[in-house]
């Protein structure tokens, strides 16, 4: 599991390679990642957006910008976490996944809390010590 807290807001990311829905002889590589929110603050903090940079193992970068997450702007409230399950493909046997939540607090001041890097390990990728 990777951890980070920001603002006293805590995300913590557990990926998982899904080799069912993913086809190595055809470049094809599949992660989850389950993530857990968790507001340690004093008060409720609404998640607002998202921004994700993922670098494969070829250096190639995806920039991701969006609302919400899985389809939610979920209000966390004190000492409360929303957990949620996304995924995301490959045509790399491996990477990395970093980024940011945009949250807004009580009185609607935006702010930003990150998202630990974490990486995209599959059975695939050849490892070696130089």
């Amino acid at each position: 599991m990777y951890q980070k807290t920001t603002n006293a807001i805590t995300v913590s990311v557990s990926p998982m390679y899904l080799d069912d829905q993913s086809s190595p002889e055809e470049e094809h590589y599949v992660w989850a990642y389950h993530v857990c929110i968790h507001n340690n603050s004093a008060e409720p903090v609404k998640l607002h957006n998202r921004y994700w940079r993922i670098t494969d193992s070829f250096g190639r970068i995806q920039e991701i910008h969006g609302i919400g997450v899985v389809g939610e702007q979920p209000v966390i409230p004190p000492g409360c976490a929303f957990e949620y399950t996304s995924g995301t493909p490959l045509d790399a046997p491996s990477g990395i996944m970093v980024g940011s939540y945009g949250m807004l607090n009580a009185h609607g001041d935006a702010f930003n809390i990150e998202i630990p890097p974490f990486s995209l390990d599959s059975p695939y990728q050849p490892m070696s010590i130089q």
